[in-house]
């Protein structure tokens, strides 16, 4: 049992209610949480105790109860905190144990929080309180002076009046700012009217020719998108900007003098100096935090959630499929290196063809290579001299051979990582390269999770938002996807295999020793034998291996072996075997599902049995469909205003969508320019590697920009 996950009913509710769901759904996601269930096999396996959630409902709850937990173990402290110093009064721990929110739990521990030592502290040591709560009683008759002379003392170093009612004021600051009525009106006020303002730092203004568009910028705090908000934040970390988030202070000392200060106080502008200084030297600074804090979160979760969004769609690109290939990863000086793989991505042979200078050397060799190796496509890295290279190779028309340019973001990446050197250790990094690239061709998610998803340029803001909370969300794309498409158990690399639910990376090392000293696996179950994968980890990974070789044919599915006896009892009902219902329509067809509904397995669970015996181990990606760039174009020069050109998206961001043109450099379609409608989001237009048509607006050769549209109007 995960203890982060034990199950209080008021968190239930909570999240149930955040989420709009019901309680019982939740409940049940809290209990597999606690068994160490995993999201794809919660969502694919466990729809009669969820009520069919889908993936991002199940992670959003997974992530609630992870803050709840983090909630607890903070009360947990704060009450331990308090009960040591003798603090907790029956009262405040009431108020402790009631509240379910972070904000309002810190502001309840802030008047008791262990402090450094500050100028009320010190006040206080000067014995300056009990005239700080005679003024902030406001009695009719109360003479400050004459209160505060009381207070006169050079052994305790308040010299004079001015000295007693300053220190008094300090201590009366401290108390503001601490009140939670206080903070929670001026937290409102930050939330709704705070100015996000930012001008030039002007010593530094050699280095900021980027943030040139913020040197004097002022907007609603609110209302700042996501990529703003990082990129002033990256422009002040820089040194370039200066920001500010406040609102406007007439404003919220308003708001505390009508809060504060009673009707006919006699000491009100005393009151109201106290107030100045306390929102300026306290209670402004936290609050201005807490918002940066909040802003920077909402950036990042939105950061996260665009680049997660570009990575599913990069992962799940239709895969060319089970072809031989030939890869070339182009270079001018040291030449274009070419790679022979078979059609299980196999290296069969490597060299170098110089496609600059020796180009009938170059001819001879890719088609003698092609018929060599019955090559049926020619994959091209599209970084430098790649448009050339592809120019040069389709203008060989060797017969029945596509010829396919292939993105190589990441690429270097994965040749110089461990994972390329242990795959390929006698083999230089433009041989690995050019591997990668014939690869990512046949199957982009099978050679892409070797890459960090950040190195693979799908990203908005990558570097600049939380690191774990980037690598926590992309890892749960990646792992998305491998266990929607399956993984073929017998070829299936370590870093795939890592992805599968319950497996992890060091049963995926066991399971490429095991295969390696055992041979191939003959079925799902085999994969118990395997050292340290116990049964929960079977459970949980089952649904997702393929073992094709299987001599069952359920192995080659996504029926879990949990429901394997509910399709041999259709089988046997029907008077067939197994491989006849995956065989024959009509024998599926005569199936009532009613009859095999069991306290496991509802009608959820049977209508994915049907749809998978209808296609055993379907693939869920779209078909490959071959693109080309136009031959008019290959470099931004050749560019001009007004053409219409085939081009592949590349990064969609919340600003719009960057695609590809083929000139190595690629172009952005503003979100104005999107469609001929309104366009909140980006990516309800346009997805990675979808192809498009775009028309060329503006050139800006110097600054390498190019501006595109996707209007038709």
């Amino acid at each position: 049992m995960n203890k982060e996950f034990e199950i209080d009913s008021k968190i239930v509710s909570l999240i149930a209610t955040e989420l709009h769901v019901k309680d019982k759904q939740v409940m049940a996601l809290g209990e597999l949480f606690a068994s160490e269930a995993t999201i794809p096999f919660i969502a694919r396996y466990r729809k009669e105790a969820t009520g069919g959630l889908d993936e991002v409902v199940i992670q959003q709850a997974k992530l609630r109860f992870e803050f709840y937990a983090e909630l607890e173990k903070r009360r947990a402290y704060i009450l331990k905190s308090l009960e040591d110093r003798e603090l907790l009064t029956p009262e405040l721990q009431n108020a402790i144990l009631q509240t379910y929110s972070a904000t309002d739990l810190e502001d309840i521990f802030l008047p008791y929080k262990p402090k450094r030592r500050t100028r009320a502290t010190i006040a206080r040591e000067k014995g300056l309180e009990p005239l700080a709560e005679l003024i902030l009683k406001q009695q009719q008759n109360t003479d400050l002076e004459q209160e505060a002379v009381k207070f006169v003392s050079l052994e305790k170093d308040v010299p004079d009046i001015a000295a007693a009612l300053a220190g008094a004021g300090d201590i009366i600051a401290e108390f503001i700012s601490e009140d939670k009525e206080v903070r929670k009106r001026l937290r409102e006020l930050f939330a709704v009217e705070a100015e996000l303002s930012s001008v030039l730092i002007k010593k530094n203004i050699d280095k900021g020719e980027k943030f040139k568009d913020y040197f004097d910028w002022n907007e609603k705090a609110s209302s700042s998108p996501s990529h703003r908000v990082l990129a002033l934040f990256r422009g002040e970390n820089a040194g370039v900007l200066k920001l500010r988030i406040r609102p406007a202070e007439a404003k919220a000392l308003r708001i505390m003098q009508l809060y504060l200060i009673r009707k006919n106080c006699p000491c009100i502008e005393y009151l109201s100096a106290v107030i100045t200084d306390s929102y300026d030297r306290l209670i402004a600074p936290s609050l201005e935090n807490e918002l940066r804090g909040e802003l920077k979160q909402l950036a990042d979760n939105e950061a996260v959630k665009v680049f997660a969004q570009n990575l599913r769609e990069l992962l799940m690109a239709p895969p060319l499929g089970n072809r031989a290939v030939l890869a070339i990863d182009p270079g001018i000086r040291t030449g274009c290196k070419l790679v022979a793989l078979n059609e299980y991505g196999d290296l069969l042979d490597n060299t170098v063809v110089f496609i600059d200078r020796k180009q009938n050397e170059a001819e001879k060799i890719i088609r003698q290579w092609v018929e060599k190796y019955r090559s049926t496509a020619i994959a091209i890295g599209n970084g430098t001299y790649g448009r050339e290279s592809e120019k040069f190779v389709r203008s060989l028309k060797i017969a029945e051979v596509d010829v396919i340019m292939v993105s190589e973001s990441g690429a270097s990446v994965y040749s110089a990582s461990e994972t390329a050197r242990e795959e390929f250790p006698d083999y230089d990094l433009t041989v690995r390269g050019a591997v990668s690239i014939g690869r990512r061709l046949l199957d982009p998610l099978a050679e892409l999770v070797k890459i960090d998803p950040k190195s693979i340029g799908v990203g908005q803001y990558q570097h600049d938002v939380d690191q774990k909370l980037l690598k926590d969300g992309l890892d749960s794309v990646v792992m998305s996807c491998v266990n929607a498409v399956g993984v073929e158990l017998n070829t299936a690399s370590k870093e795939l295999l890592t992805y599968v639910s319950g497996i992890g990376e060091k049963i995926a090392e066991n399971i490429i020793k095991y295969r390696s000293g055992n041979g191939e696996f003959k079925s799902r179950k085999d994969i118990l034998k395997v050292p340290r994968l116990g049964a929960k980890a079977y459970e949980q990974a089952a649904g997702f291996i393929r073992v094709n070789n299987s001599a069952n044919p359920l192995d080659r599915s996504a029926v879990h072996p949990e429901s394997y006896g509910i399709v041999e009892k259709m089988a046997r009902n029907s008077r067939c075997t197994v491989v006849d219902l995956l065989d024959n329509q009509q024998l599926r067809a005569g199936i009532v599902l009613e009859d095999y509904i069991t306290e496991k397995a509802g009608l959820p669970t049977l209508e994915d049995i049907m749809r998978e015996l209808a296609r055993p181990g379907r693939d869920p990606r779209a078909e490959f469909k071959l693109f080309a760039f136009s031959n008019d174009v290959n470099e931004i020069g050749d560019l001009n205003e007004g053409m219409v050109l085939p081009g592949i998206v590349t990064n969609v961001t919340n600003f719009g969508a960057f695609v590809d043109i083929g000139v190595h450099q690629d172009g952005l379609v503003h979100i104005s320019q999107l469609a001929d409608k309104y366009v909140a989001d980006p990516n309800s237009i346009v997805k990675v590697q979808q192809q498009v048509q775009v028309r060329v607006l503006e050139v800006d050769q110097k600054r390498k920009r190019i501006s595109l549209s996707m209007k038709k109007k």
